[in-house]
Order: C-alpha cells, then structure tokens, then sequence
C-alpha cells in the first residue's frame, strides 16, 4: 500500500483540456484533504499511447438509485471523458455502462460493484463522490484485480483511516479556485447582487462557496468599491436532487433583487435555473459547462472532469495505472477554470479572465480552502448566510 499526492504533469492535461459536479452525495463525511502536493515538473512527457484498449471494459458507479446519469455535473463530466476514451480508442458501446445502485447504502453500492465487475466484467471502474469513500474502502480489497478510479474522495474507514491500494487512485479539485473565479468574473461583469446556493455541505460544495465569497471580495476590492456595495445571500439545500421547493426559494431571491445564483448543487441546479428563467435572472453553473442548459446560464464555475477521467483511462491502456495515488487538479495545471468560450459574460473579457487565472495558477494569489466559514472574512462584500 502507498499513499502519494501529486499533480497531473501539465503537458498531459493540455491534451486533455479541450474536454473540460459537486456534488451528489446526501451524506456528510469528514474529508483529509490532499497535502504535501509535488509540483510537477515543467518537461513532463506524454506516456506513448502504445497500449492495447481492446480488452478494455469500463463503468461508471452511480451513489444512488436517483443518481442519473444525465446530471448536468459529476456524473455527466465523467461519463464524458469516458466516451471520449472510448471513441479515441475504438471501443464498441457495450465496453462502457452506467449503473445504479437500488438503495443508497454503502452494502448497495459494494454489490454493484460487485455486478459491474462480475457481471460486466468492468477492469477499471469510475466512481464519483463522497458517498464511496467508505465503501471503496472495502472494495479497494475485495477486488484486487479491478482498478478504481475515486473522484472527489479519499478511501476511508468509519473512524477516519484513509488507505489507498495499488488499484485505486483518488483525485481531488481546487473548488475554491473555480469558485473564486466565479465569483470574481459575476462581480467584474456588473453584478452587484449575488446569490450561493450549495447542496449538501460537503467539502467540496463548500470550498465553491468560499470560493465564491472570496472572488467577490477580490473583485470589489479591485474596482474599488465600497462596503456593502456588494451583496450575496448563502444558503445550503441539503439536497442534490430537483425539487420545487428549491424553484421557489430561488424564486423569492429574485424577486428580492438577488441578480445571479452560483448554484453549486448538482441536479438541485435545475431547480435555480427554472426560477432563472422565470424571473428573467442568470446562473453560474457548476463542475461541467452548463451552457446548454438554459440561455440564463452565464457561465460555469467548472473542474477537470472529463480530462482526468481521460487521463487515468490512459494510463490504464498503456499499463501505467499509478495506483495508491491522489492527485489534486488546480489552475496550475488548468484542473478548474470558466469556460470563457461559452460564456455568456458581456463585460467580463477574455483578457481580464487570463489575467485573474495567470495570478491564481502562479500562486500571486492565494484562496483560503477552509472549511470554517469564520475563516471567510470580507471587509466589502456583505454576506448573509441563511441556516
């Protein structure tokens, strides 16, 4: 067993990046976050995609029975890349499937496994979420001869030991840098009423809130604005699910004045959307570009869904799976961003967008990843968190 932390070498992910959720889990596990990350090195060669896919079998693990596949976050970005993968490579439909689990219980989703692997005769697995951090736990070694591929999580026991085999590798995202870039971009394009609403609130759900209070700040700050100029209201849903309750609770931010929600909320961000258009508002999508979702869309607070997806099934084809490791995708090596060519922004422009990213992937400014939300401080923008 090993447990490493690095970063994807930047020339595999600039390959990857043209395939550029959070978000599904109705659970609060506790998450060790990535440290000791290695700064990759600046000549990083491309593995030689040499490798036989043929033999190559691929599944995508739902957490839940109302975990779709068509989510418009986690799952759609992973199925993405896996399609990907698979149309680069020539692999024929039935060598990747989507399952779900019938209950949402960590003995369901290790009998699916179960099945994909079994049945399916899946060799390499996608599973994304906090929800699996306990059940890949046991899997990681009940299936030595599968490889898993954990997005979002850390294999971990009930009482908090974290353990990653040989055949599993964990991956996390820089959320609170994709939020701040959010948050940054809706305070230089004009607005000045913001609303965050998070599903459930797990780590990652939160780092895109903070995220998004500190891009705000930074923003206001750099035109110059007073205290209080800028507003946001910040509530949780404790749900990832559509539901019309969350339609009207957007609904009534509008009505108040609230001009756009970042909705970081996988399937509860249909709900923001909806009251979007009724109320003739915007959205800030989440983990994979929302564009085609609705024309209120104005753009996405997005992660590297897809490419590390890609990038794991590439290493799996030419026998390189570098198993018992986290990586951690963050603007240095382009694992989050906005994508501005979809972007429905007006007065936020390309260069003011590469500028912002320049300085977070170099490190000239830093976004607090605490969890605390005390730790969130802002002398300009005037929170309001609603419990």
């Amino acid at each position: 067993m090993k447990k490493l932390f690095k970063l994807l070498p930047v020339a595999l992910l600039l390959i990857a990046a043209l395939a550029f959720s959070a978000c599904q889990t109705e659970e609060d596990p506790t998450e060790t976050p990535a440290n000791n990350v290695e700064t990759p090195a600046n000549n990083a060669e491309t593995p030689a995609a040499t490798g036989d896919a043929s033999n190559i079998r691929i599944a995508l693990i739902a957490h839940s029975p109302e975990s779709i596949l068509d989510d418009g976050s986690f799952n759609a970005g992973a199925w993405q890349g896996i399609q990907q993968f698979a149309a680069a490579n020539g692999l024929s439909a039935d060598a990747t499937r989507f399952f779900q689990p019938q209950s949402a219980s960590d003995e369901a989703r290790i009998d699916l496994i179960a099945d994909a692997i079994g049945e399916f005769g899946a060799n390499i697995l996608v599973l994304p979420g906090f929800h699996f951090q306990a059940s890949l736990y046991q899997a990681q070694d009940m299936f030595p001869e599968a490889m898993f591929v954990l997005l979002d999580a850390s294999p971990q026991s009930p009482d908090g030991d974290v353990r990653i085999e040989n055949n599993l590798v964990a991956i996390h995202y820089a959320e609170e840098q994709s939020g701040f870039l959010a948050g940054y971009a809706a305070v230089m394009e004009g607005y000045r009423n913001l609303g965050f609403m998070g599903g459930v609130p797990v780590p990652a759900v939160v780092r895109f809130g903070h995220g998004f209070i500190q891009g705000a700040e930074y923003a206001a700050n750099s035109l110059g604005l007073s205290a209080g100029d800028v507003t946001m209201n910040f509530e949780y849903l404790f749900s990832f699910a559509p539901d019309p309750a969350h339609v009207t609770r957007a609904g009534a931010w509008f009505a108040s004045g609230t001009e756009v929600i970042f909705a970081a909320a996988g399937g509860a961000g249909f709900s923001v959307i909806a009251a979007a258009e009724t109320a003739g508002a915007s959205v800030i999508g989440v983990d994979v570009d929302q564009a085609e979702d609705g024309a209120v869309v104005v753009t996405s607070a997005v992660k590297g869904l897809a490419p590390s997806v890609i990038y794991m099934l590439e290493a799996f084809r030419d026998g390189n799976f570098p198993g018992g490791v986290e990586y951690r995708f963050d603007a240095a090596i382009d694992g989050v961003g906005l994508p501005m060519a979809s972007s429905r922004l007006q007065n936020f422009t390309q260069a003011q967008y590469d500028a912002i990213f320049a300085q977070l992937a170099s490190g000239a400014v830093n976004v607090s990843s605490s969890m605390n939300a005390d730790d969130i401080q802002t002398t300009l923008v005037e929170v309001t968190r609603f419990e």
